[in-house]
């Protein structure tokens, strides 16, 4: 077994161990600890198929600006049981809907095409996940499911407001 392997299946045990952590963690904190784990090892498995750039920017975005942005949202607000605002159900489900619509719309869009261009990863060779081969697939082939990608971000910020938002009590 070479280097390579043992790197895959101690990268594999941690991504899934990190994985069940987040969703058993009863903290928050402790769940989005574990989250940032769980994308270093899937960064980690990015840099072994030669897709430094996913690992990078997996780190980037993910790992340090999205996670620091739920760390400190958490962090911030008081979750306590009788301080929640009640729920909207309606509001919450045409959010769901929207967000799983999007989210459809750009898995159909991404496996449309896959198994007419299925390449073969090779570990540490190929040139499947350089920037410029990424760059211009995502801007030619898959421009509609990035954009789709888009509105579904967009969706679940407004959905966050909306659920976030307190009702507002008229003195009659």
């Amino acid at each position: 077994m070479g280097i390579a392997a043992i790197l895959f299946w101690f990268l594999s045990a941690l991504t899934i161990g990190g994985a069940i952590m987040v969703v058993a963690s009863k903290n928050p904190v402790y769940s989005i600890l574990y989250l940032i784990i769980t994308f270093f090892a899937i960064s980690g498995h990015y840099v072994l198929m030669n897709a430094q750039f996913l690992a990078i920017v997996n780190i980037i975005v993910y790992a340090g600006a999205i996670m620091v942005l739920f760390l400190f949202v958490v962090m911030l607000m008081n979750l306590n049981a009788e301080s929640e605002p009640p729920q909207k159900k309606r509001y919450l489900f045409f959010a769901g809907v929207v967000a799983g619509c999007s989210l459809m719309l750009v898995l159909v869009a991404a496996l449309k095409s896959s198994s007419s261009q299925i390449q073969l990863v090779q570990m540490g060779s190929g040139d499947v996940g350089l920037i410029s081969n990424l760059g211009k697939v995502l801007f030619t082939d898959y421009v509609f499911p990035f954009e789709i990608s888009s509105v579904l971000f967009l969706s679940a910020m407004i959905g966050a407001v909306v659920i976030s938002k307190k009702e507002v009590v008229h003195p009659e």
